[in-house]
């Protein structure tokens, strides 16, 4: 049994503890939160026995084994270090940190003190991006990648009307680029590899992050096209493109819908839909890993993350997007 702690305490940790509490192996027996009232408030409805207000008090109880990180990005490289040089295990909400000197800071964290430590980017492990990994042979030499993310935030319209809510807040590492197009470049670089060169564009807000932007990718035989957005909506699917076909997926961050559309007109339905909670599958691996004694995802390996963290860093770089975090 992995006991678990959780910090954060908004939707994203109940979804998690929605997939975690699918697994035999897991048990919730501690929960985080800057406030007494929150975490006994959380600790109350999961009926968790221990609620820390200090992330140091967590990190040196004996009562965790591993711990599920959901706070703010900017949050995330202080919180997991603490936790790691305790020997605690970390699942890390994407994307894993606000930058890549914090993120070779974790690694280095983790390897010091021999813990797992691995980004929770969840399409990867969902059994319809095993299929896309397994049939792209199908349509020959890959020349695009398109994946297009656009969802309009439930917190935008707070924002027009004058409250700026931390989805938009330049200090907890946000915007649409970090929330949203992570999901778009992640697949990228798992699929193939990190890209030679980028060019990024995007719609900066007075707030200081961007609302939405764009990447081309460019590799020696095929380019990447990204489109992601807070404040619109797509409907478009995403796509491979190969010189025998194409493979269409519906949504690029939990690909259900997949089928492969050929030039001679076939269509060939290669989708393979969960059987469990889309969160299940990352947290699963990350279970056994610990179980197996292992110290790196094969999935969500520490060059995924950093390759796609260096893609981050130069694409904001590009737009002018900073952060507190990367003084």
């Amino acid at each position: 049994m992995i006991r678990f702690g959780v910090i954060g305490t908004n939707w994203i940790t109940d979804s998690f503890l929605e997939a975690a509490n699918e697994i035999e192996d897991f048990s919730l027996t501690a929960v985080y939160s800057r406030t007494d009232e929150r975490a006994k408030e959380f600790a109350t409805k999961h009926h968790v026995p221990y609620a820390f207000t200090s992330i140091e008090e967590m990190a040196q109880s004996d009562v965790v084994d591993a711990v599920y990180i959901a706070s703010p990005t900017s949050f995330h490289a202080s919180h997991a270090i603490s936790l790691l040089k305790h020997g605690k295990h970390v699942l890390c909400e994407k994307p894993i940190a606000s930058n890549t000197r914090e993120l070779m800071e974790m690694i280095q964290a983790a390897k010091e003190n021999k813990v797992l430590l691995m980004e929770a980017l969840k399409s990867g492990f969902l059994p319809s991006y095993s299929s896309i990994r397994e049939n792209l042979y199908k349509i020959g030499p890959v020349r695009r990648y398109f994946a297009s993310f656009c969802q309009y935030s439930s917190r935008y319209d707070a924002y027009k009307e004058g409250t700026v809510l931390n989805a938009f807040k330049p200090e907890f590492s946000n915007g649409s680029l970090m929330d949203i197009g992570v999901y778009c470049i992640y697949p990228m670089v798992q699929l193939f590899g990190k890209p030679d060169s980028i060019k990024a564009s995007g719609l900066m807000l007075e707030s200081g992050v961007d609302g939405e932007g764009g990447i081309l990718a460019h590799y020696k035989d095929m380019e990447g096209t990204m489109m992601f957005s807070k404040i619109t909506n797509s409907f478009i699917p995403s796509e491979i493109q190969g010189e025998k076909g194409s493979i269409l997926i519906d949504k690029i961050s939990e690909p259900e819908k997949v089928e492969i559309r050929y030039r001679d007109g076939r269509v060939e339905d290669i989708s393979n839909l969960p059987e469990h909670h889309t969160m299940y599958y990352e947290t699963k691996e990350f279970i056994e890993l610990i179980k197996n004694g292992s110290l790196e995802s094969t999935v969500n390996t520490y060059e995924n993350s950093i390759a796609v963290m260096e893609l981050l860093d130069e694409a904001r770089k590009q737009i002018g997007l900073k952060f507190p975090a990367d003084r």
